[in-house]
């Protein structure tokens, strides 16, 4: 901010209350997008204070009237202009993302977690999958961040969990990750353009949240999505460019009675269209039914 804008701010503001209050009023005045984890102005102005102040993320209330220091209220005062001023979104900021009681690193170098198969993979894919302890093999294709892969590892307790990804660079994240909950030995990094480097490879389960992001939507996309990297939203003209070739080579590298589960964004129209002889099964998430399908290895040969 400039200095006489951040003079006043430093020499006006107090307490966790009146930060809350000036970074909602920043946020909303900015027309900030918010899609990477908070809904409101309000919920993302409240994670960034506490989180700045290390205080914990779920616990509000009792702050609101603690008086800041003039370190505090500088750090904050900072994290509030350059969530406004770059358009980052706040998990870049604060090297961190969360999928349900999850905690990942993430930067620059992956998108931000937020699939809707974390959810399913919260309730172990009942009912689709009977006997969680029998998922011997998984693979998370266009793994990113390694947060998918995690939370398989988690749910499937027997399980190898291999995690693939194009991007050098994001398996570097992903390798931080799984060193966080201790997973090395389980959870195997690859480099591979989809299918390419998995040759003889078969699961019993493989899960994909691939680019997915039409020609169309790339161009109009928020500016806070710009800090993402490009080769992990786009996805060709429909979106569809990575699942056409999923679905081309799943099934050879499913074992039988195997299934595939992919994430597809808003493409479900497309999708049908393009292939009408596919028995898609729409899971429900929290955002309804047409972001996420399932399909058996036998309705893919």
């Amino acid at each position: 901010m400039g200095s006489n804008y951040f003079s006043e701010a430093s020499a006006t503001l107090k307490t966790v209350r009146d930060c809350l209050r000036f970074a909602v009023s920043r946020f909303n005045e900015s027309e900030l997008f918010f899609g990477h984890g908070s809904t409101t102005a309000y919920d993302e102005a409240a994670y960034l204070i506490l989180h700045t102040l290390h205080l914990p993320l779920d616990t509000l209330a009792p702050f609101l009237d603690a008086t800041l220091t003039q370190s505090e209220l500088y750090e904050v005062l900072n994290i509030v202009e350059r969530r406004v001023e770059q358009r980052t979104p706040a998990a870049y900021l604060t090297h961190e993302a969360w999928l349900g009681d999850f905690r990942f690193y993430v930067d620059e170098r992956v998108i931000v977690p937020r699939s809707f198969i974390a959810e399913l993979l919260r309730e172990r894919l009942a009912p689709w999958v009977e006997d969680a302890d029998a998922v011997e093999s998984v693979l998370d294709l266009c793994t990113g961040s390694g947060c998918l892969a995690v939370l398989a590892a988690h749910a499937f307790p027997n399980a190898e969990v291999d995690a693939a990804d194009i991007s050098p660079d994001a398996l570097e994240v992903a390798q931080r990750n799984m060193a966080d909950y201790g997973l090395q030995g389980r959870v195997h990094l690859i480099e591979s353009d989809l299918f390419a480097n998995l040759k003889g490879r078969q699961y019993d389960l493989i899960i994909s949240n691939p680019p997915y992001v039409d020609a169309a939507s790339v161009a109009a996309l928020p500016q806070e999505y710009r800090h993402e990297p490009e080769l992990a939203l786009g996805s060709g003209h429909d979106g569809l460019d990575a699942t056409h070739f999923i679905l081309k080579q799943a099934a050879a590298h499913l074992n039988p009675g195997g299934i595939l589960i992919v994430e597809i964004g808003h493409n479900r129209n497309a999708l049908e269209a393009a292939y009408p002889d596919l028995p898609f099964i729409w899971l429900d998430v929290a955002a309804g039914d047409e972001y996420v399908f399932l399909l058996h290895r036998e309705n893919l040969i």
